[in-house]
């Protein structure tokens, strides 16, 4: 029986890439989200890829199941609703969340914070309960992944609401593996830098489409949503004693938050041209 992921925010972006990029590994993948028709694109997008009637993927993936489901990650019913149609998990991707608005503290929108804590933190929450007992139940051991960001290690202008919820996400991670520690459940944290997606920033920016391409403006070569679903598969793949706490992954041209490189870097330089040889 293959092992079984669930992941929210499963229907676009990463969510969506996670999702194609286990069932490559052999996992029945469960997406879910808010919207149905997303889930039912990409769910029937990895079957055909990797079901019966594809034409399967590396490491014998032929076979894979793929299922969507409606969940809103910020409504405990709806999660719990969720989990007793879904039953078996053996690894849980917390992917689902966001950020919205990017305005100083002292104009803040009481409702956009309230918005970014239910679906980062308390979204978190939510999923991890309701799906820690079939986790328990795991014959090859559980995991849990959470997607949280740099935002929730370091924060910046203009984004108090999202870096104070991702901090908020953090901080569960870290005690839950502490309070989970002796059960063979891994916990990790992955936290992506600057990830370009069809929906991040548009959201962020209330759909105004120039300030949404003006965070990418210039950047050669931000990170894609199928970058982040190959470090989660990886943190998934390492064999099961192994637990990855936190993976930072930014594109090269970010050095920080505040610190993002805009114009061409040469990706052909190698040690040959001067750089990076033995020295003496």
């Amino acid at each position: 029986m293959r092992p079984v992921a669930v992941i929210t925010g499963g229907g676009t972006g990463i969510g969506a890439a996670t999702a194609h990029r286990l069932a490559q590994d052999g996992f029945d993948i469960v997406v879910c989200g808010r919207r149905a028709q997303p889930l039912e694109d990409t769910a029937a997008a990895i079957e055909a890829a990797y079901g019966t009637g594809g034409p399967g993927g590396p490491g014998g993936t032929h076979g894979v199941t793929a299922r969507a489901v409606v969940m809103d990650v910020s409504d405990r019913a709806s999660v719990l609703a969720a989990a007793d149609v879904i039953g078996r998990c053996d690894v849980l991707v917390n992917n689902a969340g966001g950020a919205i608005g990017a305005e100083r503290i002292e104009d803040g929108k009481p409702d956009e914070w309230r918005a970014m804590w239910e679906s980062n933190v308390l979204g978190v929450l939510h999923v991890t309960q309701a799906f820690l007992p079939a986790l328990r139940r795991s014959s090859t051991g559980g995991t849990i992944v959470v997607v949280s960001s740099i935002a929730g290690l370091l924060v910046y202008e203009g984004g108090a609401g999202y870096t104070s919820a991702k901090h908020g996400a953090t901080a569960v991670v870290e005690t839950l593996r502490l309070e989970l520690a002796g059960e063979p459940i891994r916990v990790v944290e992955v936290d992506p830098g600057m990830v370009w997606t069809d929906g991040f920033s548009l959201t962020r920016f209330h759909g105004d489409q120039s300030k949404a391409d003006a965070v990418y403006a210039g950047v050669d070569r931000p990170l894609v949503a199928e970058d982040v679903a190959e470090c989660i598969a990886f943190c998934v793949r390492v064999p099961q004693h192994v637990n990855i706490d936190r993976l930072i992954v930014k594109p090269v041209a970010q050095a920080a938050p505040h610190k993002v490189i805009r114009g061409p870097i040469d990706w052909t330089r190698s040690a040959a041209d001067g750089d990076g040889g033995s020295g003496g």
